[in-house]
Parts: structure tokens; C-alpha cells; sequence
């Protein structure tokens, strides 16, 4: 009786085993139809519905994919674009070769107390540098070479990022302080930091400054942020029409510079290549050299000589004339 009993034990639960596996299978079919039909009926229907893609990346894939034909999505695969590191810089002016070429040396003639006052604090700063850096002894004596000319670039360069940045900051907080809109100014001065901080990133492809110069950097940006910020505050027009008179002298500065490379004075700059990351920002022809790179840089001062003139003459809550990248 015992053996008969556990022979049909084991019958009823393998019995019941295959109809469990029966049912699972069963049920997982009818799930995957089910599946297919809502996938099916999603796809007639996403072009009506919003879709919620922090909450929905499987019906957002499937919107893409329908929507190939469509710029945003055209030739991508994945669901996310990893864009290249250049795409993610401002808009910004593209010199040709005859607009940078023919950049000129100019300088606006200061009309009243707040011209002269931030034309007398330019000229002592730069007079103050020139002896400072040992700029002018170097002139005198025809010592100047390319890694002192770097060493200026480098250092004028994480200076003359600060102004932009300052203002537009300052202007941010304003429209948020008085609830008003800022009229396009805060794009422009952001657009000028940036592509002030490009000429530094693009010599520092040439050389990496040392624990002295980064620190004379820090103490340098400390009190110039500081004083440009509180300056701006007392006043724009002033902080602006001493950025105008700063670019001016960039561009004296970057003439000069490409003076002695034409000159035959700075000989490694006149047959080095442009640093790639400078080619790619200014989309220089292939083949640019380190000259064409330097001619960019001056025509973007020049730009902001007049971008920062024309402000310093605006009413504050005027429209910005200049437009992205212009």
C-alpha cells in the first residue's frame, strides 16, 4: 500500500509541474501580445500625446525613431547626443581673413569726467604692468622673446575674462532683484567672458604656468573682481567705457605681437601650428598657423573695443543692439 501511494504521489506532482510550466507559458504569450499591441498603439498615437521623457524613455525612443526625418533627431542612434567639446562654446563672430587682417590701431578721444577718469586708470595700469613684467626693459634692450610674450598673454588674458563676467552677473542679479528683463545685455557680456577665457585656454596649450604665476593669478583676480564688481555697482557706464579703453590697448598689444613675428623677432610662433583647440573655435583653415591665431585674437578685441564703447554710451535700459554671436 505504501509503494502504491508514493508512485501516485509522485504522479499527481509531476502532473501538477506541467501545468504550472503549461500556464507560465501561456500567460507569457499573452503578455508579449499584449506588449506588441500597446507598443502598437502607442506608436499610432504618440504624435497626439505629450510625452514625459524623464518618465517615459522607452516611449520617447520610439518617438525619436519615428521622428528621424526631423533636424533634432537626424542621424543619431542614441537617445542622448554627446555633443563635441567646441559645440558647447557661445556663439560667437567667425573672422574672415581680410576682416582680421585689416584691424586697426584706433582710440576714442575720452569726453568728460567718467571717460577721462577710466582712460587715466587704463594707462596706469598698463604703464604699472609694463614695469612690473619688465615689458618695456625687454623692448630697450631687444630681449623680448616668445616665452615672455606668452607669459603677458597668459596673464592679460585671465584678467580681461573677469570684466564680462562681472557685469553680467551683477545684471543678472538686478533683473531678478527688480523683476525686469535685461534686454539682451547679460548674453553679450557672458558671450565676451567666454570668448576672452578661449584666448587663455588656447595659450595655455603652449605653456603650463608654474605654482608663482598661478598664484600671482589668484591675487590678482581677487582684488580686480572685487574692485570691477563695486565699480560696476557705483557705475556701468564708467566700468564699460574702461573695458573699451582695456581692449584698445589689447589690440595695441597683439599688433605688436604680430609686428616681430612678421619682423622675423619671435621666430618659433612664425612656423608653429595653430593649437588645435584655437582651429576648431575659430574654424581656421587647414593649415593655420600660430599667426592666424593671433589675428583672430586681436580682431575679437577690436570687437570688444566697440561692443563695450557703444554700452558705455547706451541708458542701461536700452536694448542690447548686438545679437548672438554678433
Amino acid at each position: 500500500m505504501t509503494y502504491f501511494a508514493r508512485t501516485a504521489f509522485l504522479f499527481d506532482n509531476n502532473c501538477l509541474n506541467s501545468l504550472i510550466r503549461l500556464q507560465c507559458v501561456s500567460k507569457a504569450r499573452v503578455s508579449t501580445s499584449c506588449w506588441k499591441y500597446n507598443s502598437k498603439t502607442f506608436d499610432e498615437k504618440v504624435e497626439n500625446q505629450t510625452i514625459n521623457r524623464l518618465k517615459e524613455p522607452e516611449p520617447f525612443k520610439n518617438y525619436a525613431k519615428q521622428s528621424e526625418n526631423l533636424k533634432h533627431f537626424a542621424n543619431t542612434g542614441a537617445l542622448v547626443v554627446v555633443k563635441k567639446e567646441e559645440e558647447y562654446t557661445l556663439p560667437h563672430p567667425i573672422w574672415s581673413k581680410g576682416e582680421a587682417e585689416e584691424v586697426e590701431v584706433t582710440h576714442r578721444k575720452p569726453v568728460g569726467l567718467t571717460d577721462n577718469l577710466a582712460y587715466l586708470t587704463v594707462s596706469a595700469m598698463r604703464l604699472g604692468f609694463d614695469i612690473f613684467s619688465g615689458y618695456k626693459v625687454q623692448i630697450r634692450l631687444g630681449t623680448l622673446d616668445e616665452r615672455a610674450v606668452l607669459t603677458r598673454c597668459i596673464f592679460l588674458e585671465t584678467v580681461a575674462g573677469v570684466p564680462g563676467f562681472a557685469a553680467g552677473m551683477i545684471r543678472h542679479l538686478h533683473s531678478l532683484r527688480k523683476m525686469e528683463r535685461d534686454h539682451g545685455w547679460i548674453h553679450t557680456l557672458i558671450e565676451e567672458a567666454e570668448n576672452e577665457r578661449m584666448h587663455l585656454m588656447t595659450f595655455l596649450q603652449l605653456r603650463h604656468p608654474g605654482p608663482f604665476f598661478r598664484g600671482s593669478v589668484i591675487l590678482t583676480q581677487l582684488v580686480f573682481t572685487a574692485a570691477f564688481s563695486l565699480a560696476y555697482v557705483v557705475s556701468p557706464h564708467f566700468c564699460h567705457r574702461f573695458v573699451g579703453y582695456l581692449e584698445e590697448q589689447a589690440v595695441v598689444t597683439y599688433s605688436d605681437i604680430l609686428q616681430k613675428m612678421d619682423e622675423g623677432k619671435l621666430p618659433m610662433w612664425s612656423r608653429l601650428p595653430a593649437p588645435e583647440i584655437a582651429a576648431k573655435y575659430w574654424k581656421l583653415e587647414e593649415g593655420a598657423m600660430m599667426r592666424d591665431v593671433i589675428l583672430a585674437i586681436r580682431a575679437d578685441e577690436a570687437h570688444h573695443r566697440v561692443v563695450n564703447h557703444t554700452l558705455g554710451d547706451m541708458d542701461l535700459k536700452h536694448k542690447n543692439p548686438f545679437g548672438p554671436g554678433e
